[in-house]
């Protein structure tokens, strides 16, 4: 018990999440859209200190974004940037939660566009979040995680080959993918533990009955800190 909440500290600190609670707080909301542009890819890095972030594809643009807080300086920056062929999107919480603690709030709601081939980026400190992704044309995942709760589905026939690298801190992380997909995944945890149904297994690797077979695929690296693994193929 003490390791967990010795690492929970460590995590809390790193994401600038204090021990100061200065009471009720205005209820903010903001909503950004971010257009198409004749981009063919686009890097996408999502930065949230602290909060819940709920993540999905069918956006008609990039990007659509509704976000709630209640610290002023939790207002999240929204910036795109366009070259000839590339575009980078970046979403982040400023300030990173600095100073406050307790009774907050601060969620994002984000769509993206699903026919706009992208590298998603996504950084999580405190909290819970749900990334619903399978729908997305994605070229790479990355997902780092502090302290929480993180559910990433990528339930979904890919549309082109991918992997997908997961950095667990302290608390769970549960992956979902589709039995009928190509998966080959590789887990590996350090004071947690890792959980695989309906994929088989292959020594410290296990993959669905497709892999090797179809034409695209996802590889699955996911690595844990304290906390839990699992990952289910449905």
């Amino acid at each position: 018990m003490s390791k967990v909440i010795l690492a929970s500290t460590i995590v809390l600190a790193g994401c600038g999440i204090g021990l100061r609670d200065e009471g009720p707080r205005e209820l903010r909301t903001m909503h950004k859209d971010v257009a198409k542009t004749k981009a063919s890819e686009v890097q996408v890095e999502l930065t949230m200190g602290a909060g819940e972030m709920e993540l999905r594809g069918g956006s008609a643009k990039l990007m659509e974004g509704d976000f709630t807080f209640d610290v002023p300086s939790w207002q999240p920056e929204v910036r795109y940037e366009d070259s000839s062929f590339r575009g980078r999107l970046f979403v982040r919480q400023t300030e990173g939660g600095s100073g406050f603690h307790g009774n907050t709030k601060n969620e994002w709601k984000l769509r993206l566009a699903d026919d706009v081939p992208m590298s998603l980026t996504v950084h999580l400190g405190a909290g819970e979040s749900n990334l619903v992704i399978g729908t997305l044309t994605l070229r790479d995942v990355e997902v780092h995680i502090g302290a929480g709760r993180t559910e990433i589905d990528l339930r979904g026939e890919p549309k082109r080959s991918f992997a997908v690298q997961v950095r667990g801190g302290v608390g769970e992380a549960v992956i979902r993918v589709s039995h009928s997909a190509a998966v080959h995944a590789e887990a590996s945890g350090g004071l947690g533990e890792i959980k695989v149904t309906g994929m088989d297994q292959d020594g410290k690797a296990w993959a669905t009955p497709s892999y090797g077979k179809a034409k695209n695929s996802i590889s699955l690296d996911v690595r844990g800190g304290i906390g839990s693994i699992r990952i289910d193929a449905e």
